[in-house]
């Protein structure tokens, strides 16, 4: 498995991030919010985005953890995602900082996007 989070891995640009807004699709959990959006059929490589809000986290050494933790599971998990564009947004403000409960979040977040909805009937 790599060690790196490679480029081709990462959502670089603003545009990119506003398509995967623009989409609608979205996982809510405990402190995280999962936005994705399917890629085209020529792409088989997840790719994630992201966002810490500095007004939930004033301290960037702050931002920087949650980041860190989060590109840490998804290059862990990555192998076993779908090909689909993820940006993760904290929700909430958490009150201790805490990366066990912050890594838990994500991977029920990935575990929910990996299994299907069933259909609603009307």
């Amino acid at each position: 498995m790599e060690q790196t989070f490679a480029r081709r891995y990462r959502l670089t640009k603003t545009d990119e991030f506003s398509s995967v807004f623009g989409f609608r699709k979205a996982i809510r959990g405990k402190l995280l919010m999962l936005h994705y959006q399917p890629r085209a059929s020529g792409s088989d490589d997840p790719r994630l985005g992201v966002v810490v809000a500095k007004k939930l986290l004033k301290r960037s050494v702050d931002r920087n953890k949650v980041k860190r933790i989060i590109r840490e599971q998804f290059r862990c998990q990555r192998v076993n995602l779908p090909a689909c564009d993820l940006v993760v947004r904290l929700a909430v403000k958490p009150a201790p900082l805490d990366g066990k409960l912050l890594a838990s979040d994500f991977l029920a977040l990935i575990d929910k996007l990996r299994r299907p909805r069933p259909k609603r009937e009307e």
